[in-house]
């Protein structure tokens, strides 16, 4: 049988893409080596907000003398929240399952393999058998970066050291946990394991937490983690992991670090290992597909969307890339745009921004404005946050008066910033803006008053 499409990759960008070439009539197979929800929904998005969301009812109970409320006995019941977790990713994959099979899309779970184009189309093999497709949507995601450091791969071998995969699956909680990167990943864990009772440690090599976030506000994430007891060593590399210790260097001098367990979150890379891409021409770059901006590769009909891709490792991200790519497989026009995509730490506080942070406007040679204002002008902030130290950043293009960037930092940031987004995506300006009614009260009031700092 000859597919008017083949998919390789079952994670938030394939099974996106397979479900809407199904919905549109396709004849689709799509091909995955692991499990359908790829790593997102199986071992990243999904089961540590599961983990973050228990840690923060725990967080507020501890804590819930502030607004009169006590409580004694108070336990965060690890393994149960490791059960939960499973129940959750259980229900979502399933659900994914049903809208393949209602959008009669056909599954192969196996390795796919490239193996070249024929006179129908192009060739992959899986489980020994061969499938056709006319055309073709490589998805195969990311994996996690594994650096040459003395003791990692005698680490991951041992259990001591790990990723991503592991740490969600973790049944006991370590005394003593050390974090080698300060990244997103890195900080949602460093939440959860020391609300759960470890003593953690984040070892970063840059001079700040949270890779591009703004740094005022990663300045403020980094106070309300060290107040609840976590330990920072920023501007520190690691060079070596050796059982019960982390070694790393700064400023000249030797540090260890104790652990009982290590988590390795420095990054990802784009999958491609075995994928076969050679044998059609597909174009790389530092492993990486390159791609344009209708998802398109080098190669006619052959299209790449999602974290293999390199563009922009977020599920979202992967989503519209997705579409974008189907859209005009279907034969619709549609490009990708990459000015307004959003970005959250589901910490506590969360952390939320899009578009421009003053770094980045800097470099780009804009001429911009800030507005920054405390989250305590929202009414419901103040109600619901007893000495929060929230704040929000508004940039806008001095010429056009346009936002071009926002960036928060309280509890509700994950769920406003979207809004943030379309204001930025639809160039809308201040004097626009102003003339939005925003519901009262409200936390997302607290970006109404930052615009009215601007002049129209």
């Amino acid at each position: 049988m000859v597919y008017d499409l083949i998919v390789i990759g079952g994670g938030p960008a394939g099974y996106l893409a397979a479900e809407r070439a199904g919905h549109a009539g396709l004849n689709t197979l799509l091909i995955e080596k692991r499990f359908i929800g790829g790593v997102c929904l199986n071992e990243g998005c999904i089961p540590s907000k599961a983990f973050l969301y228990s840690a923060k009812i725990y967080d507020g109970a501890a804590h819930g003398e502030k607004y009169g409320v006590t409580a004694t006995g108070l336990k965060l019941d690890h393994k149960f929240v490791v059960g939960r977790k499973n129940k959750v990713v259980k229900t979502l994959v399933s659900g994914i399952q049903a809208k393949l099979k209602k959008n009669k899309v056909t599954v192969v779970m196996g390795v796919a393999t490239i193996k070249g184009r024929s006179a129908e189309g192009f060739q992959v093999e899986a489980n020994g058998e061969i499938y056709t497709g006319a055309k073709l949507v490589i998805s195969t995601g990311s994996a996690p970066v594994t650096p040459p450091i003395p003791g990692v791969k005698e680490g991951l071998e041992s259990g001591f050291v790990l990723t991503n995969r592991e740490i969600l699956d973790l049944e006991e909680v370590p005394a003593n946990f050390a974090i080698i990167g300060g990244g997103v990943i890195g900080l949602e864990m460093a939440s959860y394991y020391n609300t759960a009772g470890s003593k953690v440690t984040v070892i970063e090599m840059m001079d700040k937490i949270a890779g591009p976030t703004d740094r005022e506000i990663s300045e403020i994430l980094l106070k309300n983690y060290e107040k609840k007891g976590i330990t920072f060593n920023l501007g520190c590399k690691v060079v070596g992991v050796e059982p019960g210790k982390v070694i790393c260097e700064k400023d000249g001098k030797t540090l260890e670090v104790p652990a009982d367990k290590v988590l390795l979150s420095i990054g990802r890379r784009a999958f491609t290992d075995g994928l076969g891409l050679e044998n059609i021409g597909v174009e790389t770059e530092r492993g990486k597909i390159k791609t344009d901006d209708k998802g398109c590769t080098n190669i006619a009909g052959v299209y790449a969307t999602g974290d293999v891709n390199g563009y922009s490792m977020l599920a979202h991200t992967a989503y519209r890339e997705t579409e974008v790519a189907i859209n005009n497989i279907l034969g619709k026009k549609d490009t990708m745009r990459y000015t307004a995509i959003p970005a959250v730490i589901y910490t506590n506080p969360e952390v939320a921004s899009v578009g421009e942070t003053e770094e980045t406007a800097k470099a780009k040679g804009i001429d911009f404005e800030v507005a920054k204002l405390s989250m305590m002008y929202s009414g419901r902030y103040v109600a619901e946050n007893e000495g929060g130290d929230g704040i929000i950043k508004v940039l806008i293009d001095k010429k056009y008066r346009n936002v071009i960037g926002v960036h928060m930092i309280g509890y509700h940031s994950s769920e406003i910033i979207y809004g943030a987004g379309v204001m930025i995506e639809t160039e809308m300006r201040v004097e626009d803006i102003k003339k939005l009614v925003f519901p009262h009260p409200s936390v997302c009031e607290v970006i109404r008053e930052a615009i009215f700092e601007f002049d129209d």
